[in-house]
């Protein structure tokens, strides 16, 4: 907002706060100036020394007397991009190289960073491995693949660097097998079998452009054993990191982990005897320091764990291993095409006081707020990020370095920040100066700061000389209590009264910086400063209350578009305006037109954006033609171009009539219906004939007496009844 309407019982916010001290008035706001001219104001008590710049020089300020310290940047190193990795000259993948910024309270000043990720960067490979009892095959398999490896790596860049390590457990109980005899010195004698006694970290191979030597040094090892299934590879990874070899990625291959809560600080690495297994946020600092990604290539029952790892230790990646490590190569491949592909920054030695806020600006021309990396990416592009900064408070130092870095980079951006929190004319204080009444102050930027139990703008007057008649002075109205009754009218000027709650301030104590707006019980929500009322929000915030984020890449949804392109991000959350459409980032949306009608919208009466068009520029008219595929359709996209005029055209079928569909297939299945019984009913007609005709011919094949019954037939035995006396 600009200053002018942040208005307070009418006057502006830099004469509203009552501030009497120059270093006050800076601090009130990135528009507020001071005077420290001695005759300003005289005669004129409610003139106020500290308040617009224009409005100071209105009133007869001079230039000289003005404190107006502005925010200012000022580039130092800027060193172009370098395209490609030359052995004879540095690469540059950060621009630019080194910066300062000089800083108000509340101001904001915006730069830019661009990275690249140059073509044939060196690659150094540190392959660090398990050799506990349970990975001789994966040693045997590793020895038989040393070459190959060396082989696949070295078409990434010219400049390889292999290196090998190995790692067991600590070598004090209950780490070590103690038992049976002789087990110190070969662990193996319990199952029968010979391997070298447990160690904790051993740097076989430093690393070396000589590749071939990987498999040699490879080829001699041998495994060991420990007393538990977990083994110390998180000790080993700090060894490694720490050890003054050159580092560019670490492959860290283990079967499973320890991880323990770190006791000592571990600020110089001790033996591994002597301390805890480190936390995953050593780990973190190490990497960094070290310019270091780390690849867990882990076996199949423990990837969920080391994916936990990852989320919790920036620059790492994870890859699931064969249980002879088999796949070992195009694991590596991926993971490293994976490192490369994404570009995150990360801050180092930012101070409290900063708030720093961050756009990303990707392949794709779209800026993404709050985002701070980009994925996707190919070797040689360039991606770049808007930084805001922004300064909180004033800390005791006058300045503080920090650095901007691309996550495993060597390569930084250096940040130095000048805190503007004071003012020049406080140099020049006088204590005990005479123009304070005599001593009774010191004079400094133009005004007096009175000794304590002193008042009135030359300390003249004393709290014990205090008068009923001068409370009309502290009064802003006939219907308003002394001082807004939370505080004392002394000679005639409201001394307010602290508070536990915060300050309180104004010509009449009618200001504080506690009463605004809350959410969820957080002054305005923890992200901004209270100001006479008012929320004044940190950046990345806005609203009310600040409870309200600018960020957007939370609305971000898989396919790289805001909201799905189908509503707004507010505060951080998707409103879908598209009718139907629903979800987090509004995906969801069975009624939404397809790709098809999308991209004919999109195209249609504007100039046509597509990729691989050749354009035939010697002519003042250009013809560009596209064609998208989508669905059950192709669309053909044509702009035609006449010196600045354009006509842009897209042709596409138009998709089936709903209504006719669904007709048309009733009616289908009502024909069928109806051909069915005719077809059946002729059957059964042509059946009934058929027996009927065949009827009649045996009907007429018959012939017998009529007088007899052509069915009876007669009995085969007859027997005559003696006993029988009738006729």
């Amino acid at each position: 907002l600009e200053a002018q309407s942040l208005l307070s019982l009418g006057s502006n916010i830099c004469t509203s706060r009552g501030v009497t001290t120059c270093r006050e008035c800076l601090v009130v706001h990135p528009s507020c100036a001071w005077c420290s001219d001695e005759v300003f104001g005289k005669g004129r008590s409610t003139l106020s020394r500290c308040d617009l710049k224009e409005n100071l020089v209105k009133e007869g300020c001079s230039a000289a007397a003005i404190e107006f310290p502005t925010s200012k940047l000022e580039i130092q190193q800027n060193n172009p991009l370098s395209d490609r990795a030359s052995s004879t000259a540095d690469v540059t993948q950060i621009r630019p190289q080194k910066i300062q910024l000089t800083l108000r309270i509340g101001d904001t000043k915006r730069f830019t960073v661009s990275v690249k990720q140059v073509e044939d960067y060196p690659v150094d490979l540190y392959y660090l491995m398990d050799l506990s009892y349970s990975m001789k095959d994966d040693l045997l398999k590793l020895q038989t693949l040393g070459n190959k490896l060396a082989e696949t790596m070295g078409k990434t860049t010219s400049k390889l660097h292999m290196g090998f390590g190995a790692f067991v457990d600590k070598t004090t109980y209950p780490y070590l097998i103690t038992y049976p005899k002789g087990a110190i010195q070969n662990p193996c004698v319990g199952i029968n079998d010979q391997c070298q006694a447990q160690f904790g970290f051993k740097n076989v191979l430093s690393l070396t452009e000589k590749v071939s030597r990987f498999t040699e040094e490879v080829q001699k090892q041998k495994v060991s054993r420990n007393r538990d299934s977990p083994e110390g590879g998180f000790d080993a990874i700090i060894q490694a990191m720490v050890c003054k070899v050159r580092f560019k990625k670490v492959l860290f291959r283990h079967c499973c982990s320890d991880f323990k809560i770190v006791i000592n600080s571990l600020a110089s690495f001790s033996p591994m005897t002597e301390s805890d297994y480190p936390s995953l946020g050593l780990i973190t600092d190490k990497m960094s320091e070290n310019n270091i990604n780390l690849i867990f290539a882990v076996t199949s029952y423990v990837v969920p764990l080391y994916q936990e790892y990852s989320q919790l230790i920036p620059g790492t990646t994870v890859g699931t291993l064969s249980d002879d490590s088999g796949n070992v190569i195009q694991l590596i491949k991926e993971a490293y095409e994976k490192i490369r592909s994404k570009m995150e920054l990360e801050l180092l030695g930012v101070p409290e006081e900063l708030n720093l806020s961050f756009n990303a600006s990707c392949l794709n021309g779209e800026v993404i707020r709050g985002l701070r990396s980009c994925s996707g990416l190919k070797i040689g592009d360039t991606v770049s990020f808007t930084v805001d900064a922004q300064l909180r408070s004033c800390p005791k130092e006058k300045s503080r370095t920090f650095t901007i870095k691309p996550l495993g980079f060597k390569d930084s951006l250096e940040v130095t920040v000048n805190f503007a929190c004071g003012c020049d004319c406080e140099a020049k204080a006088v204590p005990n100066s005479p123009v304070c009444s005599n001593g009774n102050g010191t004079y400094e930027c133009g005004v007096c700061q009175c000794h304590p139990g002193r008042l009135g703008s030359l300390c003249e007057c004393s709290q014990e000389d205090y008068r009923p008649s001068d409370n009309a002075n502290c009064l802003p109205n006939s219907n308003s209590s002394i001082c807004s009754g939370r505080g004392d009218c002394l000679c005639g000027q409201c001394s307010c009264h602290s508070t536990g709650f915060g300050q309180v301030w104004g010509k009449y104590c009618e200001c504080d910086d506690f009463n605004c707006l809350h959410f969820k019980g957080a002054l305005c929500s923890d992200h901004g400063k209270c100001n006479c009322g008012f929320c004044q929000c940190d950046a990345g915030w806005k609203g009310d209350n600040c409870n309200c984020t600018t960020r957007t890449d939370t609305c971000v949804s898989s396919s790289g578009l805001l909201c799905s392109g189908r509503g707004n991000c507010e505060c951080g959350v998707c409103q879908c305006t598209q009718p139907g459409a629903f979800g987090d980032t509004c995906d969801r949306c069975p009624t939404c037109p397809d790709a098809c009608t999308i991209k004919t919208e999109r195209n249609h009466g504007s100039a046509l954006e597509t990729e691989g068009c050749i354009l035939n520029k010697s002519s003042r008219f250009i013809r560009k033609t596209a064609y998208c595929t989508v669905l059950y359709c192709t669309v053909r996209f044509q702009e035609y171009k006449w010196e600045s005029e354009s006509i842009c055209f897209s042709e596409c079928p138009e998709g089936p009539d709903i209504l006719v569909v669904l007709l048309a297939v009733a009616g289908a299945i009502l024909l069928l219906g109806l051909v069915g019984l005719l077809i059946w009913k002729l059957l059964v007609t042509i059946h009934d004939r058929k027996e009927y005709s065949k009827f009649e011919e045996e009907k007429a094949k018959a012939k017998w007496d009529t007088a007899n019954n052509p069915l009876y037939k007669g009995a085969t035995s007859t027997f005559t009844n003696v006993a029988y006396k009738g006729n």
